[in-house]
């Protein structure tokens, strides 16, 4: 079967496939798979499902067992799952075509062309419906994988590059930011929910803001000679690297330098004074100019085998080492070292399939340390006295969601979305607080 999709930012990127430090999905015409990525050489498959043909969007909770899985059979409707259970925990029905999904340990969002819903994931109650949204035909917005900093940002026009950033724990609008003059192509951000890049229909420039307050940090130039459509944009866990990728054969990795306000008053050198009048001249120079004049390069490329292709990258740490990860849509993960130091041309190290029988292919790394265990998160809670045999909806009517099908009220315990594994990746922020786990009733 071929791949639909392939690897996105843990939240996935509107493409069917999503992947995350350790956790990889991707959807394919005879249903989706899901791979743990242990090590450079041991990428295992976790589980496979052939029970819906034809996914075009799946995506898993971190290294939870919730799923997330949209067919071309029914894109309007969203089906949750408990893979490890083999159990349908609920589904949604939407007024048209499903085109992106994204969620973090407190909020599910459904994108669809001219609407945004908003649930919380704990019980999949819709808890706001944002009508009337631009025209989004790919479905492009960003959800914080930080449940405490939870903003969602999507286009706030179909004709120039406005960004609409919204609170999703306090459901409130919380500013726009004018990043670009063309409509927007990719928004991601980073792993705090602390900073959003954004890139342009044209790609050529790269931008990244201060979030919640939206002001400018870093403008990065991916190139001039031609535009492209950027299909991936992901920061680091750790905030210093930017990797955009596209339909070109080039992967480009930016670094985020520590913005510093200890320059002296006076520069005590030549230089530094040629530096300052340097600067100064900017401000009389055409702002397509002097904008060209504060232009970061590219830190490290990586040159693909494949142009054309829709791929999706991750920038990862693995087995202390930090790689950068790119997945094609012809079913293929390729790894790569960067150096973090000097930057420059990404090695490759390692290329697995994931269409195949599993067997890994040549070129792999000298010296590797012994695999790492990956530790999953215990999604399921033990259960102290017998499952009450109450049911509940597993739907909202509200904004245009249709029923689903009525569950067993424990399938909504603290089992499927209430993760509390300490070693699970990334680490969990503020998740102590509250009685979790009891689905509200309606």
């Amino acid at each position: 079967p071929a791949a639909q999709g392939a690897l996105g930012d843990g939240q996935g990127s509107g493409a069917p496939g999503a992947l995350s430090a350790g956790s990889l999905a991707i959807g394919t015409t005879t249903g989706y798979r899901l791979f743990s990525l242990s090590s450079v050489e041991q990428l295992d498959q976790v589980h496979e499902s052939n029970e819906i043909p034809d996914v075009y969007i799946v995506e898993r909770l971190f290294s939870s067992s919730l799923v997330v899985v949209v067919s071309h059979a029914k894109p309007q409707q969203m089906n949750v799952y408990h893979f490890k259970k083999g159990t349908e925990i609920c589904n949604y029905s939407y007024s048209s075509k499903i085109l992106s999904i994204r969620l973090n340990r407190q909020r599910l969002v459904v994108c669809l062309e001219e609407s945004i819903y908003i649930h919380n994931i704990k019980d999949m109650k819709l808890l706001k419906t944002i009508m009337d949204t631009p025209p989004n035909t790919t479905g492009l917005c960003a959800l914080s994988i930080n449940h405490a900093n939870s903003y969602l940002a999507y286009p706030g026009s179909a004709t120039s590059g406005e960004i609409a950033l919204y609170d999703g724990n306090t459901l409130k609008t919380a500013c726009t930011i004018p990043a670009h003059d063309g409509p927007l192509a990719a928004l991601a951000f980073n792993s705090t929910g602390s900073k959003l890049a954004s890139a342009s229909e044209k790609g050529t420039v790269i931008r990244v803001f201060s979030i919640p307050g939206g002001q400018k940090l870093y403008e990065f130039r991916r190139g001039m000679k031609r535009y492209v459509n950027i299909s991936s944009l992901v920061f680091s866990m750790d905030s210093q690297f930017l990797c955009a990728s596209s339909n070109t054969e080039t992967v480009h990795i930016f670094k985020l330098e520590h913005l510093t306000d200890s320059r002296p008053e006076e520069p005590p050198t030549w230089s530094g004074y040629m530096g300052k009048m340097f600067q100064a001249a900017t401000n009389y120079l055409p702002a397509q100019v002097s904008g060209m004049m504060s232009q970061d390069r590219a830190f490290a490329t990586v040159r693909l085998n494949i142009s054309g292709q829709r791929n999706i990258c991750a920038l990862s740490t693995i087995q202390k080492l930090p790689r950068l990860l790119v997945t094609t849509s012809d079913g293929h993960l390729y790894i790569y070292n960067l150096d973090p130091q000097d930057g420059g041309e990404c090695v490759l190290i390692k290329t697995h399939s994931l269409l195949g029988s599993g067997k890994m292919e040549e070129n792999k790394e000298n010296d590797l340390q012994p695999p790492v265990p990956q530790s999953y998160a215990a999604t399921v809670a033990r259960q102290s006295t017998v499952p009450s045999t109450s049911t509940m909806p597993g739907y909202s009517e509200d904004g245009g969601a249709l029923r689903g099908e009525v569950i067993p009220e424990h399938e909504f315990a603290t089992g499927p979305v209430c993760l509390d594994d300490e070693n699970e990746f990334p680490p969990i922020i503020l998740c102590r607080g509250g009685q979790p786990g009891k689905a509200k009733r309606s």
